[in-house]
Formats: C-alpha cells, structure tokens, sequence
C-alpha cells in the first residue's frame, strides 16, 4: 500500500510503498476513504509525543471501510462503513468499564503509539469496543471532519463544559478545533465569542454562529474585551488552540464559577503554562481537559448530524490527495489553510 512516511521527526516526509496491514484477533483493517489533516499530526512529526517511534505514518482522523477482520471480532464484518475515535480504549481496564475509554489505561491511537490513516489501509485494535457505524447519510469526508476535532469539542461543550442555553461562551482559537467548538455552542442555544488573530478565521466563526469576535492582534487586552462582550465573564472558556497566552486568557476571560475547558495541545516549551491560580480560588473557577470521545458517545452526535442540528462539513476547506500531505503537514504551523483539511485521495 501507499503511506505518507517520516523516517526521522522534523524531516521530509515521503510517499513510499509499505507492506499492508493484517488485523490483529481483536482488530480490523479498514481500506481509508477520508482522513483529516489536524495540528496534532504536526506536533507528532515535531517529536513532541512520546508514544511515537520512527519510521511513523501519522493520521488518526479517519473514515473507511472493514476489509479484514480479526478472528475474535463479533460485532463487524467486512464492507461495513465506520469511523472510530482517536483514541480507543481496550475494553478491560477500570477506565473502560466505567465507560470513560477516552482516558483508557492501555489506549490505542491510529497515527501515535501504531501508524496511521495516512495511508491506503489501516489496521485497528480493540474493534468491538471502538468502532463506530455510519449511517448512510453520512460520508466519509464528513466522517473524518469529526475526527479528533469535532467529537472532542462536542464532548469539551455538551459533557465536559455542560453548556446551558443562553450561556457566554469563549472561544480562543478559530482552527478546526475552535469553529468545531463555535458550532456547536451556537447549536445549543449559547452565546459565542470567538478570538483569533486572523479577520478570515473570525469572520468564518460568524458564519459558524460566533455573535461577537475580538482580534487578538488589533486588542491588546483580550480578557478586558470579553468580559465586556459579556458583561461581567464567560461562563464557559476553551482553548482550542494550545498555548500560554490563549490558556491564561481563557481562564482569566471567566466570570465567577465559570468553566475553562482546555483541548489545544501543551507539549514540548508549553507543557507548563502559567495560570492565574488566585482567580481559580477567589471566583471558584472549575478547569477541565477534554481528551476525545467514547464510541458509545457518537450516536447522539450523529443523530444531530443527521437531523442537521450540526452541519460539520461546513467545516471542511480543501481536500488533498496523499501526495500533497506530504507538503501540507509540516506547514501545519503556519495556520495557513481556513477549515479543516481532509485527504481523500490515495492513489494515482
């Protein structure tokens, strides 16, 4: 099969000729139809995750059809279309029997601790537990625009956040993950405003619901502008971008008891950010992550989506081949494309 290869982190990535997969007793293969481009791809070819050994093809938001299955699988067959999270739980650790295969003890992750989607063919573990069906109504593109994006700021909102109709919300970050986010607040009933440093980015939020956005480069002071936006704080903040400036604003932007959910990554220099700590105590702030979504998660999801509560193939930009990945990934970066990037063509 064809895939998108790095040999070394931060070094060219190449399209090469790979052995295709075979599933494991509790695993599937799955021939990839669609699979999003996302910033955490980038932070892996980084070297940021330490779960990732090279040589390493990345990818972990994907969509596709069963093509071989393991001899333990009872719940999948081949042609079946499915998505999954990015994050798979075993099944058996007590994350996973209390549900929570998000945070499992024993995780698998297409595109960090095994390869990827970026490829022709994927091979996927703990099957039964994690995949999910699609219904018909739903494509692959769409599929995969969910990804670790969607589903994560769904949970982020509905679960983590527990939004509440006619509720500020903050968002800091206008990327996949942050329109994803705007999205789905609006579609809940609350109020969004969206911060980025990009007009194109901000003016696409409104599209995407935002009632009000504040550039982070022409005002300077970001929290002031939201709180008064808001009229006093957020009731809920999310990064959705993953650094000091934007986590210590989204803390900082709440009113009193007000909820900060992070979901932009903090790796490698940023592991570590400042917090202001004395307003988590004096305004009784609660601080959350929000790490992905169980499979058993997704029907409410996918109900909204076909009833068209949620419309995330809005969120899609372009659509790449696998040849272009290798260009597209290491500029992720640069923030240089409006909406999520999506790989649906594999082969020549």
């Amino acid at each position: 099969m064809k895939a998108a290869v790095y040999e070394q982190f931060q070094q060219p990535i190449t399209i090469q000729t790979v052995p295709d997969p075979a599933p494991t007793p509790d695993g599937v293969v799955l021939g990839v139809k669609a699979t999003g481009l996302c910033r955490s791809d980038w932070h892996g070819w980084m070297g940021h995750d330490p779960d990732i050994t090279v040589p390493h093809v990345p990818g972990h938001e994907l969509a596709g059809v069963v093509v071989a299955v393991g001899r333990d699988v009872t719940r999948w067959q081949e042609g079946d279309r499915v998505t999954l999270p990015f994050v798979c739980g075993c099944g058996r650790c007590p994350q996973c029997q209390s549900g929570n295969q998000q945070v499992c003890d024993f995780q698998f992750q297409p595109g960090f601790t095994h390869w990827g989607s970026f490829a022709e063919y994927v091979a996927i573990q703990y099957a039964d537990v994690n995949l999910v069906r699609l219904p018909e109504g739903v494509g692959f593109e769409t599929a995969a625009s969910l990804g670790c994006r969607f589903v994560t700021s769904f949970r982020a909102v509905v679960d983590q956040g527990k939004v509440r109709a006619g509720e500020w919300v903050a968002i800091h970050g206008c990327g996949g993950v942050g329109l994803s986010a705007i999205m789905i607040a609006n579609a809940l009933g609350a109020k969004v405003i969206a911060i980025d440093i990009a007009d194109d980015k901000l003016e696409f939020a409104r599209q995407m619901g935002a009632v009000a956005t504040v550039n982070a480069t022409k005002t300077p002071k970001v929290v002031k502008e939201v709180k008064i936006i808001s009229d006093g704080g957020a009731h809920l903040s999310i990064d959705a971008l993953g650094s000091p400036t934007t986590c210590y604003n989204s803390i900082s932007n709440l009113r009193k008891r007000g909820r900060h959910v992070q979901i932009g990554l903090m790796l490698g220099d940023h592991a570590a950010p400042a917090i202001p700590m004395s307003k988590v105590i004096a305004y009784e702030l609660e601080i959350y992550g929000s790490h992905g979504m169980q499979a058993h998660n997704y029907p409410a999801l996918l109900r909204m989506i076909e009833a068209g509560q949620l419309q995330p193939q809005k969120l899609i930009g372009n659509m790449i081949s696998l040849e272009e990945t290798a260009v597209a990934l290491p500029k992720m970066d640069q923030f240089p494309t409006l909406g999520i990037q999506i790989i649906n063509e594999f082969s020549n």
